[in-house]
């Protein structure tokens, strides 16, 4: 098991003093600041979640596109070879693979009667 990583539960001071100066209002006061923020986040952009799928649609059609071509082409690469099988008069008069089975089925037939 591995060890976890060392926790420093003392506050970081440079981050500290770097949120300090961010956040204050200064003498302007809170209304000003208030704006301030606001005026900035206008300036970013957020995209809404129709046009981060449509980013991605191209990229998405394009994808089931392409496994649609490979699918395509297993498909007809395995339909496009012919199996050939045997018709039944072919079977019925072909030789059997194993010629003592024919006799043992018939001598246990006639056997029986």
């Amino acid at each position: 098991m591995k060890d976890p990583l060392p926790f420093d539960h003392r506050p970081d001071l440079a981050l500290g003093d770097a949120l300090r100066r961010a956040l204050d209002p200064g003498e302007e006061g809170h209304a000003a600041f208030i704006a301030r923020v606001l005026a900035r986040a206008e300036q970013v952009r957020v995209l809404s979640w129709d046009a981060v799928l449509a980013r991605w649609a191209r990229a998405g059609v394009a994808a089931a596109l392409v496994v649609a071509l490979a699918a395509g082409y297993v498909v007809g690469r395995t339909a496009a070879v012919p199996t050939v099988r045997p018709s039944v008069p072919d079977v019925l008069i072909a030789p059997p693979a194993h010629p003592g089975e024919v006799e043992v089925v018939l001598a246990s037939v006639i056997g029986n009667n």
